[in-house]
């Protein structure tokens, strides 16, 4: 009797395996078809239109997410991490903090631009059925955040400066460039994106300069 247990423990644990993962890619699948649903039909797409997006019936998305608002935040998550990918990836190097800047920002509105229904359905909310446990959105903010304090960190540690304001700082230049990318939205985008990036990046650096380390040739152009 043992040794029939010992057998068959090992094909349940595999046909298990295969089922989590078979889940795990279905669920995607919906994320994926949730994204292009939205692209297609705006920010205010349904179940219908979604289900239709993976090919199946919102029997079967209600199969693999208990709500709109598990599916909301699958999306949310996914969208969090293209966009916090795409940030490190444009301000990693060692160049001046302010061309960091310039690159931050710009990746920012160059992402929102680039689909901007999506970027409604995440920010706005017109998904949700029920309250989250978390808000997708400040999490992704926090985030964002979280990685402008730590390159606001590292530049006041290079000036000999205490980096424990980094983290109000960075968290307020981002909070800053999402209001000013939510009305740009909002405005049908009045300006050239490129415009509305230096607009911003001037005004977070007047107040950041003052406090980071000068280049050799800014020293000498004050001297």
């Amino acid at each position: 009797m043992s040794n029939v247990n010992t057998e068959t423990a090992p094909r349940r644990d595999r046909r298990s395996s295969r089922w989590d993962e078979h889940r795990r890619a279905r669920r995607e699948q919906i994320v994926d078809a949730t994204v292009a649903a939205v692209g297609r039909c705006g920010a205010g797409v349904g179940m219908e239109e979604i289900a239709a997006e993976a090919g199946t019936s919102k029997t079967v998305v209600y199969r693999h997410f208990a709500d709109r608002s598990e599916l909301y935040v699958a999306v949310c998550a996914r969208v969090a991490g293209q966009l916090t990918g795409r940030l490190r990836a444009a301000t990693r190097g060692t160049g001046h903090p302010r061309e960091v800047l310039t690159a931050a920002v710009e990746t920012y509105l160059a992402f929102i631009e680039a689909d901007p229904e999506l970027y409604r359905f995440v920010v706005a909310h017109p998904f949700l059925d029920r309250p989250v446990d978390a808000d997708p959105v400040s999490t992704l903010s926090d985030l964002v955040g979280d990685q402008a304090a730590t390159l606001v960190a590292a530049a006041l540690r290079q000036a000999g400066r205490d980096p424990a304001a980094a983290a109000p700082w960075g968290h307020g230049v981002v909070g800053m460039v999402r209001s000013a990318a939510d009305w740009w939205l909002r405005a049908d985008r009045p300006m050239p994106r490129a415009d509305l990036a230096t607009h911003l990046t001037d005004l977070a650096w007047a107040g950041l300069s003052g406090l980071l380390p000068r280049t050799p040739s800014e020293t000498e152009e004050t001297s």
